[in-house]
C-alpha cells in the first residue's frame, strides 16, 4: 500500500501540473471524451475520489448510495460530472481536498479489505490502483485536451496490472462466457524493462509497448493504433473488448484519434 500511495501521489501531482495554471478558456477546452471539458476530468476524479473515502470508511452508506446512482442508468456518470459549476479555483481546491482524504485513508487501512465499488467488491489496494488507472486515464484525456505530450512513467505497471485482472469483467459485463485458455501478457514499460503476468507458456499472449496497452484497456484508444500483438482465440477477443474500469462497456476511441500513440511514433 505504501508503494501504491506514493506512486498515486505521484500521479496526482503530474494531473495537478496540468491545471494549476490553466485559465477559465482551458478549462472549458473539449477533451476526447464526448461531451466533457477539461473541467469535467477533474469533477469526475474528486466525485469518485469522495466516493471511494465513503467506500471505505462507510461501506453501508456507500452500498446505498451506489444502488440508487445506478438504478438511474448508464448517464448518471455524465450527469454528475456535468453537474459541477464551481470555478475553476474552486473545483481544483475540491479535487485536492478531496483526493487528500482519500490518500489518508488508504494509508491508514489494510490493504487485504474487501471494500464495495460501482463493480465487483475489491481489496483496498485494488481500490488504490484503480484510483491511480483513473487518474492516468482521465489524465491522459487533459492532456490531449492541452497538446501536452506526456512522458510515459513506470507507474504504467498498476494500469497493466488492474487491465489484467479485469480481463473477466470485460467479458461478463457484454454478458459473453469467460473462455477458459490463460493469457500471458508480456510489456515493455518505459526504460526497457519487461512486465509480465499470467503463465508462462501459455498458448494465448499479448504484447507490446505497456503504453499502448494502457491505453487501450482505459479506453483511450482503438486497437487498430496500437503495437500490440495477440496469439490465440482468448488473446485477440479480449483486446477488442478489455476494460479496466467499472461500469457498462464504454464506446471506445475511433482508429486515428490517439494522439499519445501518434506523436511518439512520428
Amino acid at each position: 500500500m505504501a508503494e501504491l500511495v506514493a506512486d498515486l501521489r505521484a500521479e496526482t501531482a503530474d494531473l495537478a501540473g496540468m491545471v494549476e495554471n490553466l485559465d477559465a478558456a482551458g478549462w472549458d477546452l473539449p477533451t476526447p471524451a464526448a461531451g466533457w471539458a477539461v473541467r469535467d476530468q477533474i469533477s469526475h476524479l474528486a466525485w469518485f475520489d469522495e466516493a471511494a473515502t465513503r467506500a471505505l470508511t462507510d461501506p453501508g452508506g456507500f452500498r446505498a448510495a451506489r444502488d440508487g446512482l445506478l438504478a438511474k442508468g448508464e448517464s448518471f456518470i455524465d450527469e454528475l460530472a456535468h453537474a459541477d459549476r464551481r470555478s475553476p479555483r474552486e473545483l481544483m481546491d475540491g479535487f485536492v481536498t478531496a483526493r487528500a482524504r482519500m490518500i489518508g485513508e488508504f494509508e491508514r487501512t489494510d490493504p487485504r479489505l474487501r471494500v464495495p465499488w460501482y463493480g465487483p467488491d475489491m481489496s483496498a489496494a485494488s481500490s488504490a490502483t484503480a484510483r491511480l488507472m483513473e487518474t492516468w486515464a482521465h489524465g491522459q484525456d487533459v492532456a490531449d485536451a492541452l497538446g501536452i505530450a506526456r512522458v510515459p512513467s513506470v507507474r504504467l505497471r498498476h494500469v497493466a496490472s488492474l487491465g489484467v485482472r479485469a480481463l473477466p469483467y470485460g467479458f461478463a459485463v457484454r454478458g459473453l462466457a469467460l473462455p477458459s485458455d490463460p493469457v500471458r501478457v508480456e510489456l515493455t514499460l518505459p526504460g526497457g524493462d519487461v512486465w509480465t503476468a499470467g503463465p508462462a507458456g501459455a498458448d494465448d499472449v499479448v504484447r507490446g509497448p505497456a503504453l499502448d496497452f494502457c491505453l487501450l484497456v482505459t479506453q483511450r484508444c482503438h486497437l487498430d493504433d496500437t503495437a500490440l500483438e495477440a496469439a490465440g482465440a482468448t488473446a485477440t477477443a479480449w483486446l477488442k473488448i478489455a476494460q479496466a474500469f467499472a461500469g457498462p462497456p464504454g464506446a471506445g476511441r475511433s482508429p486515428g484519434n490517439t494522439p499519445a500513440l501518434a506523436k511518439r511514433r512520428v
